[in-house]
């Protein structure tokens, strides 16, 4: 960014956007996205089923770590806080980044208070909306390349679940993950398919077709809210998690794939 030393140039060019810095912008994102990993490779179904006396959960049902796996425990409440943990990890660092740390991983994308009264957005005219004081931002400008950064992070903590450093690189299939970074990161696209997998998982009791079919919808629907960068993201997180499923796809093709509540092996 120009600096507020350079008012006297924002006044005379009310109209320029300053481009991306994208050699920052690519060290942060990193730095971003490893903070991310670490996070979503917390496996948490686990922790918690050794915690509460299951024992070692890959030991059970189809060795997954998570929800899905933990239900065959028979405990619903084990279960649906596993859930409630993986979606959590995947859409903490991301509300963090929304909130509170944008300017020191996006840097680029934040102007300082001085300069963000004077810059004007060149698609519609308008000065651009001062709402927090603190976090004037160019994310009005650049938007949909700050949604694809802040998916790529989700994208990092959804690999940290999947490839968790913990155990070996083998961790989960990545639904609940996935879907607490949608909803944090593309929120109208996360209730959708939401929405999908409750609607599938209702009427089909089976969850891996549940999780891919919102998975198959995630991507249309962000790219409908939120552009292609964003959707190109996306259809990066949804090949990951069916790619996770392709065992389960194998049976669903062999009629043998086992119905949400069963507790013998699936996966």
């Amino acid at each position: 960014m120009l600096g507020i030393d350079n008012i006297a140039f924002w006044n005379a060019n009310p109209e320029y956007i300053p481009a991306i810095d994208y050699l920052e912008l690519s060290t942060t994102t990193a730095i971003a996205c490893l903070i991310a990993y670490l996070i979503g490779s917390i496996p948490f179904g686990f922790l918690m089923s050794k915690a509460w006396g299951y024992g070692d959960i890959r030991t059970i049902g189809s060795g997954n770590i998570g929800a899905t796996n933990v239900l065959r425990t028979g405990n619903k409440k084990l279960a649906f806080l596993t859930l409630l943990l993986d979606a959590t990890k995947g859409a903490i660092f991301i509300l963090l980044i929304i909130f509170f740390l944008g300017h020191s991983f996006f840097p680029s994308l934040f102007l300082s208070n001085a300069e963000s009264t004077l810059i004007a957005e060149k698609a519609t005219g308008n000065m651009i909306s001062v709402i927090n004081p603190d976090h004037h931002n160019l994310i009005s400008v650049y938007k949909t390349e700050y949604i694809a950064l802040l998916l790529l992070t989700g994208l990092a903590a959804i690999i940290g679940h999947c490839y968790p450093v913990w155990l070996k690189f083998k961790g989960g299939k990545g639904v609940a993950t996935t879907l607490g970074v949608l909803l944090a990161a593309v929120p109208f696209t996360g209730l959708i398919a939401c929405a999908t997998w409750l609607v599938s998982a209702k009427f089909g009791k089976i969850s891996s077709v549940a999780a891919m079919s919102a998975m198959i919808v995630a991507p249309v629907m962000t790219y409908v809210f939120y552009g292609m960068y964003p959707a190109i993201i996306n259809a990066l997180i949804s090949a990951l998690v069916i790619w996770r499923h392709r065992s389960n796809i194998a049976r669903i093709r062999a009629g043998t794939e086992p119905r949400i509540g069963d507790k013998k092996k699936d996966s």
